[in-house]
């Protein structure tokens, strides 16, 4: 019995202000799509996945088929206008396949879900034909009249939201698509709707879903999206971890002699890896200085796989008492010298299939009072960072930013003075976690350090 996970990607609607359908718009790097079929491609319990596509995408899907290397998506079929166009065509795609088949249908705009669900459903399907994934409602659900009237206020506590996947036999889903289509009825919210229509005698089981397994529909879903992507890949250095493929990787640091730079350094070289330092004048706005200087390591190193960039520089002053020189260097070496660098790189971290890593801070949720133009461009490097990620990663070039609570670091020493230990992270900390960010797949992300791990 065969365990196979139906894609549904036949939408066109595009609320994200571009050309491609939803599924198809980069979260953190990778197309949306490209994450809801990974989860079910590492699921131990999923035997094959077939995608349904509208048919001007295809292609599209077959080249991050490729890309990906999933081996696990062995059909992408062309979907209808309707979603119910779009499981049929996927019913008629699993002809000779046995009717107790399990098969789980899912939003490709759901790009988070997660193994547990995937289990709970085809464990429930061990006692019931049909299931289906909710979650409580938080909201109170009312009931309308077309004139916009309430008439009437479910009790919300047996109320609940659907979510995907559904999952069925697949005897059960072929025999209510058929009865539907047989009596011409084709206008149904979900697929759990035409069995309980179709074949009334089926009982619906339920499962719990996540708040994180959403559905991306409007920009603001691709903002909160991709925060709890970057929870759910939260990269952390615990004692123990294995740090083992930094050993003799080329490593170079911008910003190196102090701080958190510095303590990269020391960990990395202790791991067995080869790491040079770029002084602070290399990080500014004179980018043949940049080029040259990488030039030279590449000539001296054989290649470059990481390339980090800690170089930062805080003044905390009231934005009228700035000179023009504090300004420009504010400017220069925390944002212009990013770019520069990140251009720069560009090239070599092509050839080694590596990863830039930037530094913002926490001050770049907000800005800050006496310290304006730092925080600014600490956003703004969050920004770039997600950027380039989405740019580059064709290229296979991962671009990712580490983002520390307040650390005891020199320039913070200058800046604040002396300050409890106890609510500093240590910088060293950063520097194990950094260090493990080298060796991840994932790209565009902004990795929270913080003091209590969480």
């Amino acid at each position: 019995m065969k365990n196979i996970a139906v894609i549904l990607s036949g939408g066109m609607g595009s609320r994200f202000g571009g050309t491609l359908p939803k599924q198809f718009t980069k979260l953190a790097g990778k197309a949306v799509i490209e994450y809801t079929v990974e989860a079910f491609e590492k699921s131990l319990n999923i035997d094959e996945i077939i995608i349904v596509s509208h048919p001007s995408y295809v292609d599209l899907i077959w080249k991050f088929v490729k890309k990906n290397q999933w081996e696990k998506v062995t059909k992408v079929f062309n979907g209808g206008k309707e979603r119910f166009d779009s499981t049929y065509s996927a019913l008629q795609g699993l002809e000779g396949e046995d009717n107790n088949s399990n098969i789980l249908l899912h939003d490709a705009v759901r790009p988070l879900i997660n193994e547990s669900i995937i289990n709970n459903c085809i464990d429930a399907l061990r006692n019931f034909e049909a299931v289906d994934v909710v979650i409580p409602s938080a909201d109170t659900l009312v009931e309308v009249y077309d004139d916009g009237c309430i008439s009437n206020i479910p009790n919300r506590a047996i109320m609940r939201r659907g979510q995907t996947p559904q999952a069925f036999k697949l005897g059960t889903l072929k025999q209510a698509y058929q009865r539907a289509i047989n009596a011409q009825r084709f206008s149904f919210t979900c697929d759990c709707g035409v069995v309980r229509s179709m074949v009334p005698g089926v009982r619906v089981a339920t499962v719990v879903g996540a708040e994180s397994n959403m559905k991306v529909t409007h920009p603001i879903d691709l903002f909160i999206a991709e925060k709890l992507l970057q929870e759910a890949n939260k990269i952390s250095f615990n004692t123990g971890d294995n740090l083992d493929y930094i050993k003799d990787k080329n490593i170079i640091i911008f910003g190196g002699n102090s701080g958190i730079g510095l303590e990269i350094k020391k960990a990395a070289i202790l791991l067995g890896a080869n790491v040079e330092i770029a002084s602070r004048s290399f990080n500014n706005v004179d980018i043949e200085c940049v080029k040259n200087y990488l030039a030279q390591m590449e000539k001296k190193l054989g290649c470059i796989d990481y390339i980090i960039n800690t170089a930062g520089v805080l003044i905390k002053k009231p934005i009228d008492m700035l000179t023009n020189e504090e300004v420009h260097t504010l400017i220069n070496i925390n944002f212009i010298g990013a770019v520069n660098i990140a251009m720069a790189s560009k090239q070599y971290l092509k050839k080694s299939s590596g990863m830039l890593l930037n530094f913002t801070s926490s001050s770049y949720t907000r800005g800050r009072s006496y310290y304006a133009l730092y925080s600014s461009s600490k956003a703004a490097i969050v920004n770039f960072t997600q950027a380039i990620a989405e740019e580059w990663s064709s290229e296979n070039i991962k671009v990712n930013c580490i983002n520390p609570e307040r650390t005891a670091t020199p320039m913070r020493t200058i800046n604040f003075g002396i300050e409890p230990a106890e609510l500093l992270l240590d910088p060293r900390d950063v520097a194990l976690t950094s260090l493990k960010v080298l060796g991840a797949d994932s790209t565009g992300l902004i990795i929270d350090v913080r003091k209590d791990g969480r």
